[in-house]
């Protein structure tokens, strides 16, 4: 019974549009495990005791409230289905690690690199050079990057179809990066391939993402931006973090600049709310300097 609720639920989750994996996996877990033990409907005390198998605090915490969720929606429906508590294991504040935010020169040296992965006529040593450099000129996600299609390279930019939120959107590209992206696009059709994906892999399929960023944790630690295996370090990611203050950098100082801004640096990068964008936003010397400068000027103009 739990598992054609479970179908159910994952179906409608679908339907609306979310890929629903991770929580389908989740679930999928404890459905076994509930059935196993003869439960015919979610029982609070065994969900807290499942999820208080995790090895940590905070995958038993996501075990517990991915579960909730799914009992909540099962209620509704039927009474018989219990609810656990979401403080079962305690609350937990969200926790925001701090970006990296990348030097020009930094960037130059990742770029430069490349050539080191394989010959200097590899089409692999051709794809990481474009791809980092793609990320780190549009602030793409990595997952997009990844999923881009030949086709998705057109004259106005950039098709980045059905990301995160299930929207497609159009990124315009600087005549450098176009060009950059020409030349790989030429290089790649001089190479045999099996699929249509802008970047593939030596198998010739799309590139994974694993793929991907374990390559660009040996590019980092080779140029000393990390430590050694298993060390924390700079992420592919925060190349995104890195364009959202680099773009903001540049971007006059004058409030309602900024404000439009903002807006437009929000859709360029896909998020759904301009609030989604701070989270990029970090610190730097340059912002700190206009922030400061723009707090002296108020303080003059109200003491005028």
């Amino acid at each position: 019974m739990l598992s054609r609720d479970l179908q159910r639920h994952t179906d409608l989750h679908h339907a609306l549009g979310f890929k629903f994996r991770t929580q389908y996996a989740l679930l999928r877990l404890f459905v076994a495990h509930a059935e196993k033990l003869g439960d015919e409907f979610v029982d609070g005390r065994r969900v807290i005791d499942w999820a208080g198998q995790a090895p940590s605090a905070a995958q038993r915490r996501n075990r517990l409230l991915t579960v909730r969720r799914f009992a909540l929606a099962l209620r509704a429906e039927d009474g018989r289905h219990e609810v656990p508590p979401a403080d079962a294991f305690g609350v937990a504040r969200p926790r925001r690690r701090k970006p990296y935010i990348y030097s020009p020169e930094e960037i130059a040296r990742l770029l430069a690199s490349a050539p080191k992965l394989g010959p200097a006529t590899s089409l692999k040593v051709s794809t990481y050079e474009t791809l980092f450099g793609l990320l780190a000129a549009t602030g793409m996600r990595v997952s997009e990057a990844l999923a881009l299609q030949v086709a998705d390279v057109t004259a106005d930019g950039l098709t980045v179809r059905a990301t995160k939120f299930q929207k497609s959107r159009l990124l315009p590209l600087h005549d450098t990066v176009r060009a950059a992206l020409g030349r790989h696009l030429q290089h790649r059709a001089r190479s045999p391939q099996s699929n249509g994906s802008v970047f593939t892999s030596t198998s010739h399929g799309p590139l994974p993402y694993d793929t991907a960023a374990g390559t660009f944790r040996r590019v980092t630690r080779s140029l000393d931006l990390r430590g050694g295996s298993g060390q924390t370090g700079p992420r592919i990611h925060d190349l995104r973090h890195t364009f959202a203050v680099r773009s903001l950098e540049g971007c006059p100082p004058d409030r309602h600049a900024i404000a439009r801004h903002l807006v437009a640096l929000s859709t360029y990068l896909g998020h759904a709310r301009v609030a989604d964008t701070y989270w990029y936003l970090e610190a730097t010397p340059v912002l700190l300097r206009e922030v400061a400068e723009a707090g002296e000027t108020l303080l003059r103009e109200t003491e005028a």
